[in-house]
């Protein structure tokens, strides 16, 4: 794999992804992006529908590009209120959503490739109750055991006694949390692919955009190194770990 790479990266129309695309671009590196209606020359994914996510991949094999070389799932959200509808339709985009992506496309990323989650600070496992965090941090956890643990919260909530069983009144967090833990259950379980994907997590840290608000002291852009840096930079050889301006940080 020679200095330029192909990166997938989603909700690249506005915000830290638009600027981590811009970033890879000057980079030298090639970048697909995506966004829910597709305009701008994007790719026309949303996360939440697999149809999209899957037409994707088509069209990916379609140009016969050889193959991709980081996945960077940035698209999210975060709603107001909380609610059961909220909890659903968050971890939808934020968990299931880079689920999906990266199953779809984890076939065709080449020798060396990256998956990069773009995460938050606010997924951290102080976010949920003690009870809670071991079991998130099961090194044995498997997929089916995650998707069940974040489901449990949407359940709880449901029933109005989430809070008794240690989740947050946030389905902001806990879609991060999730996501988090899954970072570490596939780095676990591509340990023995021949390709050597290494996949992470970033906290961009609070960013001035749609989402972080003007209050936000940091830019699109700074916001936009680390996960720039774990997708193609040769030092960033590591998997399974969560990152902050370019360092390990607890999870």
């Amino acid at each position: 794999m020679g200095d330029a790479r192909t990166v997938v990266v989603t909700g690249a129309n506005r915000g830290i992804g638009a600027a981590i695309a811009e970033e890879l671009r000057r980079g030298g590196h090639r970048v697909i992006g995506t966004s829910r209606d597709g305009k701008d020359g994007f790719e026309p994914v949303d996360v939440t529908r697999q149809a999209t996510i899957e037409a994707l991949a088509s069209t990916l094999r379609r140009r016969e590009l050889g193959g991709i070389d980081a996945l960077v799932n940035n698209a999210g959200v975060s709603l107001d209120g909380f609610n059961a509808d909220v909890a659903r339709r968050t971890l939808d985009t934020n968990f299931y959503g880079a689920m999906r992506m990266t199953d779809a496309l984890l076939p065709l990323l080449r020798p060396g490739g990256r998956v990069v989650m773009v995460s938050s600070g606010l997924g951290e496992l102080s976010s949920v109750g003690p009870e809670l965090r071991p079991r998130f941090l099961d090194p044995a956890l498997t997929r089916d055991e995650l998707v069940e643990l974040v489901e449990s919260f949407v359940r709880h909530v449901v029933e109005g006694d989430h809070e008794r069983h240690g989740w947050p009144s946030s389905a902001y967090r806990v879609s991060k949390v999730g996501l988090n833990a899954l970072v570490r259950v596939l780095a676990r379980d591509l340990a023995d692919d021949p390709r050597r994907i290494r996949v992470n997590a970033t906290c961009p840290g609070w960013v001035r955009t749609r989402m972080g608000t003007a209050a936000a002291p940091r830019s699109p852009e700074e916001g936009a190194d680390t996960p720039v840096w774990l997708a193609v930079a040769p030092e960033a050889d590591t998997t399974g770990g969560l990152f902050r301006d370019r360092r390990r940080i607890p999870w």
